[in-house]
């Protein structure tokens, strides 16, 4: 037995269309099953923050829905981690010159919003259900 990705009726394999709503039952790579991604908000929720990304890599493996999540919130974790090294040397090289450039420290430190926003925009992905890329990251795939 399968489940509608859109509605979440239970219909026999091998049936092309759900007997209750009349969707496709051909589901995407993109598309999340309807019972995956309810049962597996948590754990796509976790993904996107932080260093508890680990949790859904390890505790939902069998989860495509909870996977794909961590792939992106394990790239923004990445990203986050490069940017804020970045981030320390051109401080302190920037300091180094000049007291009075501390201007240009603080407008690089207004980048750092960017990884709030995008997990922001992580969770919500989640919440609906939905497995959408990630602006500017989501390509990249390290889970497999």
């Amino acid at each position: 037995m399968a489940f509608c990705g859109k509605c979440g009726t239970k219909y026999e394999d091998g049936a092309r269309f759900c007997p209750s709503c009349g969707a496709d039952t051909t589901v995407s790579p993109q598309q999340a099953d309807i019972r995956d991604a309810q049962d597996n908000k948590a754990m796509g929720i976790l993904a996107y923050l932080g260093p508890l990304v680990l949790v859904p890599i390890f505790a939902a493996k069998e989860s495509p829905f909870a996977q794909y999540h961590a792939n992106q919130g394990l790239v923004l974790c990445l990203a986050a981690i490069a940017y804020s090294v970045a981030y320390s040397i051109l401080s302190a090289i920037i300091l180094a010159i000049s007291w009075r450039l501390y201007f240009v420290i603080s407008i690089l430190g207004l980048v750092g919003i960017l990884f709030t926003v995008l997990a922001v925009l992580g969770i919500v992905n989640v919440c609906k259900g939905e497995m959408k890329p990630l602006p500017l990251i989501g390509g990249i795939k390290i889970l497999k």
